[in-house]
This record gives C-alpha cells, structure tokens and sequence, in this order.
C-alpha cells in the first residue's frame, strides 16, 4: 500500500493514504523535511547559493550543509511561526550576514570563492521579475492588486503569429494590464516573454530549482530599449521633475537615490548633470524627437512640463535602471 519511506517519519496516525494525507504528512512538525527544503531556497534566492549548495537534492547524494544547525535553527523558527514566508524572508535580509559589504579582499575570495564562510554579503544580479517590478515600482506605475487572471503586459507585435502553431495573436492588455507584478504575466509555454527569459527567467516546461545568471550585452540592450523599461523611465523620470526638488541638482541627487537606494557622490552627480544638459539641448533642439521619445509606452506623461524636460529626465532614468546598482545586489 501506498506509504512513506522507511528513512523518513511516518504517516501521521489516522491520516488518509492519498494526496491529503501526503500533504498534512509533508507539514507535520515532526517531519523536517519540507521545512529545511524550504528555508533552503529562502537562502539560495538571498544568497545564491544554499546551505545546502544542491537545493534539488535532499538525499545521500546531496551536498551536506554548510552550517548545519543554521539551517536546522530556521526550518524549526520557519514552522513555529506559522510558516510565514515574508517574516522568514525579512528576517534573512536584516540579519548582519546577509548586510555585509560583499566586497572582500584578493585573499578571502581566493580562499573561498563561493563565499561558504559567508563571510561578506552576496552579490547578485536581480532576477527578471524583479528588475521589471522594481523600474515599475519607482515610476509609480505597479499595480499591487494581489490576485487575478493572469495579465498580457508589452511584447514584441507578431512573436506569437511567427512561432507558435495555429498562429494565435496576443491581445496586448491595456491600462492597468500592463502594470500588474510580473508574477501575472501570461505566459505562453512555447513562446515565452522574451525580456524575461533574456534576463534567466525559467521555462515553464520543466521543474527549474536554481536559475542561471548570466551577464550579456542583449540584457543592457533589453533595459535601454524595452516599452516596459522606457516607459517606467519616462514616469521615474516625470516624479524627478515633480518630487524631486526646485533645481536640477537636487533632482538629479533624489532620482539617483530613489532608483540605487543610495546618495550619489560627486563624481556621479557630475555624470548625471552632464548627461542631462546633453540631453535636453538634444531635445530642446529636436522638439519632434522629444514628442517621439515621450509617446513611448502608453502612458502619458504631464504635457504642462516642456517636451524636452521630460525627455532628458527620461533618459537620464532610463541610465540609472541600467547602472549596476540598480542591476545588482551587493
């Protein structure tokens, strides 16, 4: 009959032997397993890189923990406190380890390159949901309504007509479509979201417990060109003129902190007010490239601020989402 493995805990007594009883068996507090796989992948998708480096695989030929009652302390603190993720995740990402610098010097990374010590912090490129979640989220545009059919945001016309088979067309969704969290977005098993897969995002055709993170130049090309991006920069880059102060400066110094997080220095400020002065006497000289560059995405932007403000604002942003530390984790 149907039953657990010898190695592991029983069934819990009474408990059906059928998918409701594997599941309150899997969530049984006397059974560790489902805890410790989980908290794992809390820390693999924090860090890189779990305490146990082989997240897919739990069993003798696995890779052992690397600070074994670290994850025994969190799988136990994960189910006593309900199985809260978000206050599992929080409480990752406010420990002193998971804040540390991850600078480190020549010597500690030649001795631990994976950094198993976790002796500094980790550095990690965000993953394609959140770069587009993120950019959304600065220009005010991400609709945070939790729930709901699946949305069908900006994609490249003609994608599903060329690829796949009885050539079906997308119907681009509008309005607030086109702004809800990436974890919405329609996909299409045989035509994926391009932006998305550029940026390492799984298939949806097979179990994936640990995604790539690649670097290439088509990700750069995708932050400085895709609808998605430029749109939300132009919107980032409206809040700068509004929000941001009387004076370029301190607009430039409170856009530059909204998107990195933190204050420019002056060799920074130098570049933004350069690329800004650049830029608005391209535009202020090109008043229909400016109007062009504004129709950009379907959002509009406040025409009572001149053409060429918005512009320049917008590419300024539009370089600040595709500088490292809007890109990157450390």
């Amino acid at each position: 009959p149907a039953d657990t493995p010898p190695a592991l805990p029983p069934l819990p007594a009474g408990a059906p032997r059928n998918r409701l009883g594997l599941a309150r068996w899997l969530t049984d507090p006397a059974n560790p397993l489902l805890a410790r796989v989980t908290v794992n992948r809390f820390w693999q998708m924090m860090f890189g890189l779990g305490l146990v480096a082989t997240a897919d695989n739990f069993g003798r030929q696995g890779s052992p923990p690397t600070h074994p009652e670290l994850l025994d302390w969190l799988a136990r603190d994960f189910v006593t406190n309900n199985w809260d993720v978000k206050r599992t995740l929080r409480q990752i990402a406010l420990s002193a380890t998971y804040r540390q610098s991850s600078r480190a010097a020549p010597g500690l990374l030649a001795r631990d390159p994976q950094n198993l010590l976790l002796a500094r912090g980790p550095a990690r490129r965000l993953t394609a949901e959140m770069l587009r979640d993120q950019a959304l989220a600065a220009s005010g545009l991400l609709v945070e309504i939790i729930g709901g059919p699946s949305v069908k945001p900006y994609q490249p016309p003609g994608l599903w007509e060329e690829i796949a088979m009885g050539k079906p067309k997308y119907e681009q969704g509008r309005g607030a479509d086109l702004h809800r969290r990436s974890l919405y977005t329609f996909w299409k098993r045989t035509v994926p979201p391009p932006t998305m897969t550029l940026f390492d995002a799984a298939e949806r055709n097979i179990c994936t417990v640990q995604r790539q993170s690649t670097s290439t130049p088509l990700q750069a090309l995708a932050l400085l060109n895709d609808v998605q991006m430029v749109e939300a920069a132009r919107l980032i880059g409206q809040r700068m003129l509004l929000e941001g102060g009387a004076t370029s400066e301190a607009r430039l110094a409170w856009v530059f902190r909204l998107v990195t997080g933190r204050r420019a220095d002056e060799r920074e400020r130098a570049i933004l007010r350069e690329l800004y002065t650049e830029q608005h006497e391209f535009f202020a000289a090109d008043p229909a490239a400016a109007e062009q560059f504004n129709a950009f995405g379907e959002t509009a932007t406040d025409t009572a601020l001149s053409a060429a403000d918005r512009a320049a604002s917008a590419v300024v942003a539009k370089a600040l989402l595709n500088f490292d530390e809007a890109v990157m984790r450390r």
